[in-house]
């Protein structure tokens, strides 16, 4: 998966997590529904691993951080990213919604350009 298609499913994950919080602040006595945006970024991102039978404890969590690694790594840097963009978003006491500093971060890996 691409680091824009990676961008663009965090950040589907940070809206979801932003209308859950309205929700539960609007109905405090229900429960919000999952989707399971989480879980799919994962599958969707993480490599299948396929370790010899007879690979040894240390050679399978070589091969699991080796396949690993980078997959979540790119998750990471994209929810660090959001973060920053958010945080500056605050700290600079602009007037934007969380869900437009969302928005604006969306459109800017629309189109893989990364900024």
């Amino acid at each position: 998966m691409e680091q824009r298609e990676v961008m663009q499913n965090v950040v589907g994950i940070l809206t979801e997590a932003l209308e859950m919080r309205r929700q539960v602040r609007e109905h405090p006595d229900r429960q919000a529904s999952l989707t399971g945006a989480i879980s799919a970024l994962l599958v969707e991102t993480l490599p299948r691993i396929h370790l010899p039978a007879d690979a040894s404890g240390l050679a399978a969590a070589d091969a699991v951080a080796e396949e690993l690694g980078p997959a979540i790594a790119s998750i990471a840097n994209c929810f660090a990213f959001a973060f920053v963009q958010l945080a500056e978003a605050h700290d600079e006491g602009r007037t934007d919604t969380s869900a437009e500093v969302l928005r604006h971060i969306s459109l800017q890996f629309a189109g893989g350009a990364q900024k």
